[in-house]
Formats: structure tokens, sequence, C-alpha cells
């Protein structure tokens, strides 16, 4: 059973992280231009002066955003902002997008047109200093997430209606070989969006405009799913007491007059407690 988390309406959240060390979630509305999250039972709001959409936790009080045309290490208590490295900050075509950090501290980030433009984005590492394009020609990215047995990274280029699987090498987390299609969602009719592997190796995944996130084991075959009250489920993270809530930010984007008119919470965060267990997010190596 889902339940509303947070009321604030996103025209498109994205990007939500549970801080293991701060025991917080934090979560982005993209085309809002803002962090978000909860403090003292009350929604804090952070503004930024171009779209942020997702993040890697570098200590306590830091976290390392991905904008529109860079990472910003941001202070949580000052609200200090410092540019470490640029991202595509020569192309005013394109954003950033989904993002998650891998088992060796990098930080993978999605990058697309700002219009959706076919073949306009890319999915970048940034790891020890500097961004490297790992994936080119991708139209909306997503469901970056990794195993926790460090074998896996999973990607996704929505429109595709597939998830690919790509084999790392050992020592450092490298793409090793060419990515694979591990779920093909057409014959469904099925988007997918952001998504997290949780502790036993099943992946979760929110799927654009199905009002849910589906779970599917390591070999692709489908488990469950949790149904959100919001078509547009956009991202899950695992996190709460034991990392046993499933959290899932979802969006108004493209949606009618009349639906976000009425009654439905599209938009706001949602909390499943008691869903399943999750992995510790990583913490992203400056």
């Amino acid at each position: 059973m889902s339940e509303v988390f947070d009321s604030t309406v996103c025209e498109l959240g994205e990007g939500p992280l549970w801080h293991p060390t701060r025991d917080q979630l934090f979560w982005f509305d993209i085309l809002g231009a803002r962090l978000l999250t909860q403090e003292g039972g009350k929604t804090r709001e952070v503004r930024f002066d171009e779209y942020v959409s997702a993040a890697g936790w570098a200590d306590d009080s830091q976290l390392l955003i991905a904008s529109e045309t860079r990472l910003i290490l941001f202070d949580l208590e000052t609200e200090r902002r410092e540019d470490v490295e640029g991202l595509e900050a020569d192309n005013p075509r394109t954003r950033s997008n989904d993002g998650r950090v891998d088992p060796w501290g990098g930080f993978w980030i999605g990058t697309m047109g700002k219009d959706a433009a076919k073949g306009a984005g890319a999915i970048h590492r940034y790891y020890e200093g500097r961004v490297t394009k790992l994936v080119d020609g991708i139209t909306i990215p997503n469901a970056i997430c990794f195993s926790p047995n460090r074998q896996f990274a999973y990607y996704a280029d929505t429109l595709t209606s597939k998830i690919m699987r790509q084999k790392l090498e050992p020592k450092n987390g490298w793409p090793e070989g060419e990515a694979e299609v591990w779920l093909d969602l057409s014959d469904e009719g099925l988007l997918p969006d952001g998504a997290v592997v949780d502790a036993a190796g099943n992946l979760w995944n929110a799927q654009w405009g199905a009002a849910r996130v589906a779970c599917y084991d390591p070999d692709g075959e489908f488990v469950t799913s949790v149904g959100f009250n919001a078509a547009h489920t956009s991202c899950p993270a695992f996190g709460g007491p034991g990392l046993t809530t499933l959290f899932c930010t979802s969006a108004l984007e493209l949606l009618s007059a009349e639906e976000r008119a009425g009654p439905m919470p599209h938009g706001m965060t949602f909390a499943a407690p008691e869903t399943g267990k999750g992995q510790a997010e990583h913490r992203v190596l400056l």
C-alpha cells in the first residue's frame, strides 16, 4: 500500500536519493529547477538557476548535484555551491536527467535534449575527477542502477521500451564489452523510467504512464508491482528504517489540463512502507 510522502507538486519529479548517514530523502523537480527534502516534518526547497536532476552523496553535509551544464558540490547546511566539472556545458540543447552512483564511487549521469530530440543525449560517468562519455545517441536516459554483486550496470532509453544490462570490469567499474538487452517491455507497451536495484538483485522500475513501480528478478522475470496514485511514476528509491520503504517521485508533465485539475495527487512524492529491502546508496568520490 502506497501513500503520499510529500504533497509538494512537481512538474517533473526525479532523482530520489536516500542519504544513508542523514536518514533523509532528497529529490528534484527538474523543470522547477529545485531540490526538495523534508526536515523536521516540513518540506525544504532549494532553488537553482538551471535545471537539476540527480545527486550522489559526498559526505554527511554535501551532495554532488547534476545540473543542466555542470556538476555542483552543494553544502546542505550553508547552501554554498561549488562548480566541480562541466556536463555538456557547450551544448545549450541538453540537460541532465537520471543518475546514480556506482559501487566504485563513480557518478553515472544521463543527458537528453530539452525538447527530447531523438538521439540528442548520452550517458556519462564522473570518476577520478573527470567526466567520460559512456553511451551516445540516447533520447531519454533512465533506469541507471547497479547490481549488488558489482557485476552489472543497467540503463534504459525510455522510448525504446528496453532496459539494457552492461557488464562492468571489477577493478574500477568501467564498462566491459557491449551492453545487451536485458528486458524488453515493447509487447506490453510500457515505458521504463527510473529504476533501483534492491539488496537481492531485483530491479524496481518506475513505468511512465502506468502508475506503478514493477519488480523484476535478476533474470528479468516479473515478480510484483506496487501501484501509486499518479499516472507518471518517474523514479524509485529505497530508504527509511532498514531501507524497507520504497519511495517514488512522479510528474505532472504531459498530463492534460483536466487531469491536472482532478483529485489525483499527480506530481507528488510517494512512499510504500515494508515493500522490500534496498541497498544503501554508494558514496560519490570527488
